[in-house]
C-alpha cells in the first residue's frame, strides 16, 4: 500500500483505526460490486476505497452507518402487512392485565409520599439494589 495513500487519508480520517474501518467497508462495497468513483489504475479494492477516501469522492457518513448497520446483532424488522396490523388490538392489552406501574399512578405517589416512604418503597420493590 502506497505511503502517499494513507498520509493523504489521515488527513481526512485523523485515527487510523476509524480509517482502517472505513476503508474496509468501502473495500467490502466495492467488491460487491458498487461503482467507483476512480478509476482503477491496476489496484486492489483496499487501496481504491484508500484513494477514494483521501480524494473525498466518497461519504464518510454513509460509510460509518454502513459499519454499524452490518455490526448490528438484530436483523432489521421486515415491513408489516395492513392485513396483520389490523389482528393487533391497540385499545387495550393484548393480555388483559391491568398496567400496574402507570406513569399516572407513579406521579400520584410522588406527590403524597415523603421521600422516606419513596426510598422504602423503593427498597422493597428493587432490594436496594441501585445504590453504593
Amino acid at each position: 500500500m502506497a505511503r502517499v495513500t494513507v498520509e493523504d487519508c489521515i488527513e481526512k480520517v485523523p485515527n487510523r483505526f476509524e480509517l482502517v474501518l472505513l476503508a474496509a467497508q468501502r473495500a467490502r462495497g466495492l467488491s460487491r460490486g458498487e461503482e467507483m468513483t476512480l478509476d482503477r489504475d491496476n489496484d486492489k479494492n483496499p487501496v481504491v476505497a484508500l484513494r477514494e477516501i483521501a480524494e473525498d469522492k466518497v461519504n464518510l457518513g454513509t460509510l460509518k452507518d454502513g459499519i454499524v448497520r452490518s455490526l448490528a446483532r438484530a436483523p432489521e424488522p421486515e415491513p408489516v402487512d395492513e392485513e396483520v396490523m389490523d389482528l393487533i388490538p391497540t385499545d387495550q392489552n393484548i393480555f388483559g392485565l391491568q398496567d400496574v406501574s402507570s406513569e399516572e399512578e407513579h406521579a400520584h405517589m410522588a406527590e403524597t409520599m415523603s421521600t422516606a416512604e419513596l426510598e422504602a418503597s423503593f427498597e422493597a420493590e428493587f432490594g436496594g439494589r441501585g445504590r453504593r
